[in-house]
């Protein structure tokens, strides 16, 4: 029987491993790579929608703000050729352009002269600086709005004008990467942050332990493959002492030699054969563990589409009452407003009759002062009445008793004096 040499069945070994492994470590890659590009696919703001006036408003500020970026690093090449732009920016943009560089050459003189050690000149200097800032950055305004007036103008120089300098590029590559965060942050709600991390969380747990499960049947397919080529490599240096006994007993000891070649070539066919079946039982594991991963990889994309759709669903429900909302909140807005104006014109009216009450009520104030007068002198002309009478009774009443009394006086002298008192009497009468 022709004997294998174990150096081949070694080499024979590695590559059987090298040929199971890339398989394995290709399939795990390539499950994480799809389970991170899907994740990864949700959090991409070119798959999200402002779903809000206020995300509109500042995204379309953001928009507006790289825009300007763009146009204000197309300055510096325009002033380097201003008398080749000349003619297609037209005479006030030239103008003004002309004016910004006037003002960035002396802000460059003031910048490139040198400090001066007395305090009056140093603050003079920092208050020149101060004011060309201010209009330095006034002119870039004014350019900035003539440029952004003339969209024409402004495409046409981004073509002629050339690439832009690498600061500038990464200044807006950095602030276009700040927009789609921001995007990002204010169409994220927490909820849907803490699901989305939650998520990321369990499938990198998942990968985590598949990875170590694969990790560990490879872990023992090697140390079978090492405890092998160990036998073998015993088998190996024993076949060898064997070989070099031979030579030394030479014919006196080959039939004892081919009978222990024999042998050793028996058991090194039984371990290898028991090693083979111990790599495809090896081999059979690993198969189950990569259909456990498949079907556990099935399951996640099941529950993501699940949850992808009851979120879709629960949006349209969240914008058909918001839509429902409004509507109602419109009527309402309206039956406020013609409330609102009949409250008014009443309030109006309101104020005309208590202006007409207060009038009334002072005229009847007037009225009743006047009646209570005109009481208390009829009242005070009834008194005075009765006083008169009642004195003009009791004069009367006097006068009368009077008369009486004189009257019987008069009798009593007639009769006691005679005729001349009775005309002395009369006379007195």
């Amino acid at each position: 029987m022709a004997t294998a040499n174990p150096t081949e069945l070694q080499v024979s070994s590695q590559d059987t491993n090298e040929r199971n492994q890339p398989p394995i470590m290709g399939i795990a890659t390539a499950k994480k790579a799809v389970t991170v590009l899907d994740a990864t696919k949700m959090l991409d703001p070119r798959w999200l929608k402002p779903d809000s006036i206020e995300t509109e408003w500042v995204i379309s500020v953001l928009d507006e703000t790289i825009a300007k970026l763009e146009l204000s690093c197309l300055v510096p090449p325009i002033l380097a050729s201003l008398d080749r732009f000349s003619a297609l920016l037209g005479p006030e943009i030239t103008k003004n352009l002309t004016e910004h560089q006037k003002l960035a050459s002396k802000m460059e003189h003031l910048l490139a002269s040198p400090e001066e050690e007395d305090a009056v000149r140093a603050e003079e200097r920092r208050v020149s600086l101060c004011l060309l800032e201010q209009q330095l950055k006034s002119s870039v305004r004014n350019i900035l709005r003539l440029l952004l007036a003339n969209p024409s103008i402004c495409k046409a120089l981004k073509c002629e004008a050339g690439p832009r300098e690498p600061p500038a590029e990464v200044f807006i590559k950095a602030f276009r990467e700040f927009r789609n965060f921001m995007l990002e942050r204010l169409l994220t709600n927490p909820t849907k942050e803490e699901e989305m991390v939650q998520f990321m969380e369990d499938v990198s747990l998942r990968i985590k332990k598949n990875t170590e499960t694969v990790t560990a049947s490879r872990a023992e397919l090697l140390a079978a493959i090492c405890t092998r080529d160990e036998e073998v490599q015993k088998k190996d240096n024993m076949i060898k002492g064997l070989k070099k006994s031979m030579q030394d007993l030479a014919e006196n000891c080959k039939t004892d030699i081919l009978q222990v070649k024999w042998e050793g070539e028996k058991q090194q066919k039984e371990e290898l054969q028991a090693s083979r079946a111990k790599c495809a039982s090896l081999q059979q594991d690993i198969q189950q563990l990569r259909a456990q991963l498949k079907k556990l990889v099935l399951q996640h994309r099941a529950s993501e589409l699940a949850l992808r759709k009851r979120k879709c669903r629960a949006e349209t429900e969240i914008l058909n009452w918001v839509q429902k909302y409004d509507s109602d909140m419109a009527e309402k807005q309206a039956e406020y407003e013609e409330v609102h104006a009949a409250y008014t014109k009443e309030k109006a009216e309101l104020s005309v009759l208590m202006e007409k009450h207060a009038l009334l009520l002072q005229e009847y104030s007037q009225i009743e002062e006047e009646r209570r007068i005109r009481q208390e002198k009829k009242k005070k002309a009834l008194e005075e009445l009765a006083t008169m009478t009642l004195a003009a009774t009791r004069i009367q009443a006097f006068w009368r008793g009077y008369l009486i009394r004189s009257t019987f006086k008069s009798k009593k002298k007639k009769k006691g004096k005679g005729k001349g008192k009775g005309k002395d009497t009369k006379a007195k009468k």
